[in-house]
């Protein structure tokens, strides 16, 4: 039987006479006029906000807290209700007893709701408020939309399978902005039920409302783990992966869902793979070696920073690599780690342990193990792939390299054994521990635990640069014969210096563009921060140029269409003869970590 909606969108309560209690217990109006209190949801408990409208009609909002937990509140005779907030205690004067029920059942929900969450027991408070933050944002849901790999992958998905959706009752987890309960309505969706637990909640509402489509989305505001559905739904679709598939822990939430699901019922994406391959990176390496070099100074402005270099190099090679790379750099095949959202249980993800077993196909040193995943919808009609494997367009998960703080070199041939654990924790992320040796060899064993919520975010947007070694031919020589063919080939159209259009006469077109035969590739606008940055370009004539900086870190930031008027593509040159791409369609990251901050855009368009 179909309930009503379990919606903790936003109550007023009107005629709300507000008090502060003096210390001998007196009450003293805050406000001369009564006022209006509003409940709105908030992924920590409620807000509070008391508001008036003013003479010409405009509200203003006068006071406004949070609701949580620990917030000390408790009701007072038969129509008052006290809070103390920061030391103050605030007497909300209902009008009608009723009132006071009705607002009393919402602090309560709210209050023993959060204690009881299976959220709540594995999150830390301090992380969820970081996390539902950053996904309030409206701009945070604009570069995510932005990412069009992503975005376009599951409007196909949904609407090649659209018989699976067709009068179909619709869970959408983590809904944001509701894009994806939009497109379940494309596919011939009954209902769809929008379950949102940041401040974004309000504006899908909005959305929903502005698109004629209340009838069909509901939109109820609160984590997954909290609500309560008004019915058994047929089909959960969710955008629940992060960087290694598994940061953030969001696909715990969609596998905690399934308690909503129907017997036979549908999970949108069906499954993840996770890819693990042993890398060879010379350069990665030497990077992250001389960043720790620089406490090797025996006289810093007169003081010995030696004995902090053993701590630096553990906390840099403590930090998972987020870019992407040549494939080439792989040294054997690799493991794939499968997940089945419609039978895995949320606590199978707690922790992970994947063993590895890789035949070595080039001789070289293993600096690391290289992580990227794939996951697949599965319908009645169609199964469509998204993959962030580094052969394929760059998506905003882009590649993650974990380093071995002592590198492993391996013949051909080999046998490199081992196993990768990824252990939760409660920052919404993971302890990743990597145990690697050459078979037969203990002495070459090498351990390492990196910690995924603390990533290096690497990517700058510069061409990918290919192995060293991969040129066949001379680059020299390959060079000067295209120059010399080019010469060549503009000697037999001259005539006194002058270029001819092939028939005799002179090619009088002075906006041709003379350039050197060699391509230079057009830098993508992308920020290197956590959060990557795409699309934006400097107000004024010229092409759009990066405007990224090493200090210029910007959470967010989506890819402007305008920038894909260009049929370029990222290339890397090896020698004169074979190029690999790599998809210019840059994208987002995953939320803010706490090493990153936001970049004002004055002075930018979009």
């Amino acid at each position: 039987q179909k309930r009503s909606v379990s919606n903790k969108m936003a109550k007023t309560f009107n005629s709300v006479s507000v008090s502060r209690v003096g210390k001998l217990g007196d009450l003293l109006p805050k406000f001369d006029t009564p006022v209006s209190a509003v409940v709105e949801y908030d992924p920590q408990g409620l807000s509070l906000k008391l508001r008036r409208e003013s003479n010409n009609g405009r509200v203003e909002d006068l006071y406004e807290f949070p609701v949580h937990r620990t917030t000390e509140c408790a009701r007072i005779g038969s129509i008052s209700y006290l809070f103390n907030i920061d030391g103050e205690s605030l007497c909300l004067r209902f009008r009608e007893e009723s009132d006071l029920k009705r607002f009393h059942s919402i602090v309560n929900e709210a209050k023993v709701g959060k204690s009881n969450s299976v959220f709540s027991e594995r999150t830390d408070d301090s992380s969820a408020v970081q996390y539902f933050q950053f996904y309030g944002y409206l701009s945070q849901q604009q570069n995510m939309l932005q990412d069009y790999v992503r975005t376009s992958t599951y409007q196909r998905a949904v609407l090649a399978n659209s018989d699976d959706f067709r009068d179909k009752v619709v869970l959408d987890v983590g809904a944001g902005s509701g894009i994806l309960s939009f497109f379940s309505v494309q596919a011939g969706a009954k209902r769809v039920y929008a379950v949102e637990a940041s401040s974004m909640a309000q504006h899908a509402e909005i959305l929903v409302a502005s698109n004629s489509l209340k009838d069909k989305i509901h939109v109820i505001a609160g984590k997954i783990e909290e609500v309560e559905l008004p019915e058994m739904v047929d089909i959960i679709i969710s955008e629940p992966m992060g960087y290694m598939l598994y940061n953030e822990r969001m696909l715990e939430t969609y596998l905690h869902a399934k308690k909503w699901l129907k017997p036979g019922g549908i999970m949108f994406p069906s499954r993840g793979d996770l890819h693990i391959a042993p890398f060879m990176d010379d350069s990665l390496f030497m990077e992250q070696t001389n960043k720790a070099n620089f406490w090797v100074q025996t006289c810093f402005h007169g003081v010995d920073l030696s004995s902090m270099r053993e701590a630096a190099m553990k906390e840099y090679f403590r930090q998972p690599i987020v870019d992407t790379f040549d494939m080439r750099i792989c040294m054997a095949k690799s493991v794939r780690h499968c997940v089945d959202f419609s039978q895995a249980h949320e606590s199978d993800l707690h922790r992970i342990e994947i063993p590895l077993e890789f035949y070595v196909l080039e001789s070289g040193t293993v600096h690391g193990l290289a992580f990227w995943f794939d996951v697949a919808f599965s319908g009645s009609n169609q199964t469509v792939w998204l993959s962030t494997a580094p052969t394929e367009s760059l998506t905003h998960w882009y590649q993650v390299r974990c380093l071995l703080e002592n590198p492993i070199f391996s013949k051909a041939g080999q046998l490199l054994t081992g196993k990768v654990t990824l252990q939760a924790n409660q920052r919404q992320s993971y302890d990743v521990t990597m145990d690697l040796c050459i078979e037969g060899s203990e002495q070459t064993r090498s351990v390492n635990t990196l910690d995924l919520k603390n990533p290096y975010f690497r990517y700058t947007g510069q061409p990918v640069a290919p192995p060293p070694g991969m040129s066949n031919t001379s680059p020299s020589e390959a060079y000067w014969a295209q120059l010399d063919a080019q010469g060549a080939r503009q000697a037999v159209n001259m005539v006194n210096g002058i270029s001819v259009n092939g028939l005799g006469e002179v090619q009088m077109d002075s906006s041709q563009n003379h350039t050197n035969i060699v391509g230079l590739v057009s830098q993508p606008n992308i920020h290197p921060g956590s959060i990557s940055s795409t699309g934006r370009q400097r107000a004024g004539p010229g092409p759009g140029t990066a405007t990224s900086t090493g200090g210029a870190q910007l959470i967010g930031g989506g890819i402007s269409p305008t920038l894909f008027t260009s049929p370029q593509t990222h290339q890397v040159v090896l020698g004169n003869t074979s190029h690999f791409p790599v998809n210019n369609s840059l994208m987002i990251g995953d939320y803010v970590t706490p090493t990153s901050g936001m970049l004002s855009v004055q002075g930018y368009r979009q």
